[in-house]
């Protein structure tokens, strides 16, 4: 390995322990520690490339959490980060020849679309040069030079092959002038955009010929990749869901490679300057609005340069690109009728809080069930009648064979606060306990909560209510918390682990996750009956719980047989609560059990044998199906 890679991969390393740390307590303590001596070479090679202060980000770490915790915190961080080396921008010649002789069953011309200012030399070389050895050879590239001197265009005209189009510009235009400047006197079927210092795969106009001969897609997006000098140093993976428009609204997780045809183009209109920085943001959300067609090809296709000025170093190089990004996303709620508020989450990364407007104040309905264990029941109501900000609920408590005295005697004292206890006499199945309280609710909405819950933020319900009364939406999950502020629930992934398994288990509560998604409401496969809320119309539609699925796996079902109706699920980390995990059902530890939940994965596993096959959607295949969400 480089010095570059060590470089990379520490200070990664030391930037992830800073995120989990306060301010060092007692660093004599540290230094007479056996971690640190055996960290000394290490610390040697970080304070090499960064000095010591990341040192102390590390210590802080140590601090806090302990040395076992600190390396549980390295090693995820390690594995998000160097997974990325993970790739090859290079192709076999045995490859190249066969893609290249691939007869299509259509004859598609690519327009690449690339806007030109000052181009540093060396960056454009490598673009140019990378487009030149695409295995696909029906393309163009259209360069529009905006550039204040001939540079750019001296080194352009070195360039002799006849698909290669390039025009001086009288004046630069911009970013979006000069891209719709390019567009103009492009003659292809489809556009490929490409900036000026970045780079495609050989293979990339390849692939996404396949995929519009195999579809006819009119919107394609592959994953993309981060490098600094070449390729081979290549960091940052990018491993992109499937089209997820509440996970774009969010963050424009699309970006590179795009790709669209010609007549997509022309219902949506060119790049609007306004939109400078974030030009590519507004266009994708434009478009997306509008293709009958969005296909992901979940490969490494595009090669993002980053540098010190380079959105894809930081964002906060251009700071202009959030606020950009935060008036595409804003336009794009008007265009689609839905109301709501758009701001950045935070002043480094460009992505976004979107809230929705809450049309009335309807009944929200808290169905919890419940045998015994009291003290569990009593702190989740208290926290529901504490925290919340939303008033116009009812809670409902389904009693299921609880046998302490206590309990019923709390039983009254919640009857005299208003709440409503029914009894579900038959054993407990989880499924026909909440069916059969649904229909004893009276709100229009159903908020499904273990009694074992504890709620935190105090606009939960609300964070819920505003994507639940959306006509798209089938299905809203919160996030879920251990008591040691740990990840228990971000939503779920299916076929992980075998069946499904809860996205970004164990992380610490503040990391923002792969890309962001422990920070953004996004839209997902299934989220956890635990914390769920519904449209009593919907759940009606679906038939409420499959009552076959007693314990396990019914919250799962109830979210494939939404989206199977055309619904979304939503996962918001904005209402947050804590889960102390299924204390109230206890471990699967007897016989009976075992072979109960054994029945419900097989049937779970029958009933979506062609999902499961064909991958979640929203969890990109690149990841591994075992060993932990998100990991390489």
């Amino acid at each position: 390995m480089n010095s570059d890679f060590y470089k990379h991969l520490f200070n990664t390393v030391m930037e992830e322990l800073n995120r989990q740390t306060n301010e060092m307590n007692n660093l004599k303590a540290i230094e007479k520690s056996t971690f640190w001596r055996l960290t000394k070479p290490a610390r040697l090679l970080v304070g090499r490339f960064r000095g010591t202060s990341l040192l102390h980000k590390g210590l802080r770490s140590l601090s806090k959490n302990g040395v076992r915790r600190t390396w549980k915190l390295v090693k995820r961080r390690l594995n998000l980060s160097a997974g990325g080396r993970k790739h090859s921008f290079e192709i076999s010649r045995k490859a190249r020849n066969n893609q290249e002789r691939k007869l299509f069953t259509k004859k598609t011309k690519f327009s690449i679309i690339t806007p030109l200012y000052n181009t540093p030399p060396k960056f454009l070389r490598a673009m140019i040069e990378s487009v030149i050895n695409q295995t696909y050879k029906n393309w163009e590239l259209c360069l529009a030079d905006g550039s204040d001197n001939n540079k750019v265009k001296r080194i352009v005209k070195q360039y002799k092959d006849p698909r290669i189009v390039y025009k001086k510009l009288p004046r630069n235009l911009g970013i979006s002038g000069n891209t719709n400047a390019a567009m103009s006197f492009s003659t292809g079927d489809y556009f490929a955009m490409l900036d000026h210092d970045d780079m495609l795969h050989p293979s990339a106009l390849y692939e996404v010929m396949h995929v519009i001969c195999k579809s006819g897609a009119d919107f394609i997006y592959t994953d993309e990749i981060t490098f600094t000098n070449h390729p081979s140093d290549a960091h940052t993976p990018n491993f992109k869901p499937d089209f997820a428009p509440d996970t774009l609204r969010a963050n424009n997780y699309i970006c590179h490679l795009s790709v669209y045809s010609r007549k997509l183009y022309k219902k949506t209109g060119g790049y609007r300057k306004r939109f400078d920085g974030s030009q590519d943001f507004d266009m994708t959300l434009r478009l997306t609005e509008k293709a009958k067609k969005i296909t992901h090809i979940p490969k490494f296709l595009y090669y993002w340069r980053g540098h010190k000025q380079s959105v894809a170093a930081r964002v906060g190089a251009k700071p202009y690109v959030i606020e950009a990004g935060r008036q595409a996303v804003a336009e794009h709620l008007k265009r689609i009728n839905l109301k709501g508020e758009v701001a950045p989450i935070n002043k480094e990364a460009s992505a976004y809080r979107v809230r929705y407007e809450i049309v009335g104040t309807p009944l929200v309905s808290i169905i919890i069930p419940n045998k015994d264990h009291v003290d569990d029941l009593q702190k989740c109501i208290s926290s529901v009648l504490k925290k919340s900000m939303y008033k116009n609920i009812e809670i409902i408590v389904v009693e299921n064979n609880s046998e302490e005295p206590r309990t019923f005697a709390y039983y009254k004292h919640l009857a005299r606060k208003g709440i409503k206890v029914i009894t579900y006499k038959d054993k407990f199945n989880y499924s026909a306990i909440n069916n059969f309280a649904a229909k004893h609710a009276g709100g229009e909405y159903l908020l499904f909560l273990n009694n074992d819950t504890k709620v935190i933020s105090p606009p939960w319900i609300e964070e819920m209510l505003m994507f639940a009364q959306r006509p798209d939406v089938g299905a809203v999950g919160a996030k879920l918390l251990y008591p040691d502020d740990t990840i228990q629930h971000g939503g779920v992934l299916l076929g992980v682990g075998g069946v499904a398994a809860h996205a970004h288990l164990g992380f610490p509560r503040d990391h923002p996750g792969f890309m962001w998604r422990l920070k953004i409401a996004q839209n997902l496969t299934a989220v956890t009956g635990a914390c769920l809320m519904t449209k009593r119309t919907v759940f009606e539609k679906a038939r409420g719980f499959d009552e076959k699925f007693a314990v396990a796996f019914n919250d799962v079902d109830l979210c494939m047989r939404l989206r199977k109706k055309g619904y979304l699920v939503v996962f918001t980390p904005f209402a947050e609560l804590y889960h102390y995990e299924s204390k109230s059902r206890g471990a699967e530890d007897t016989p009976q059990k075992q072979i109960r939940f054994k029945g419900e994965i097989k049937r779970f596993r029958q009933r979506w044998a062609k999902e499961l096959f064909k991958g979640d959607p929203y969890y990109n295949p690149n990841f591994k199906k075992t060993g932990g969400t998100f990991s390489i």
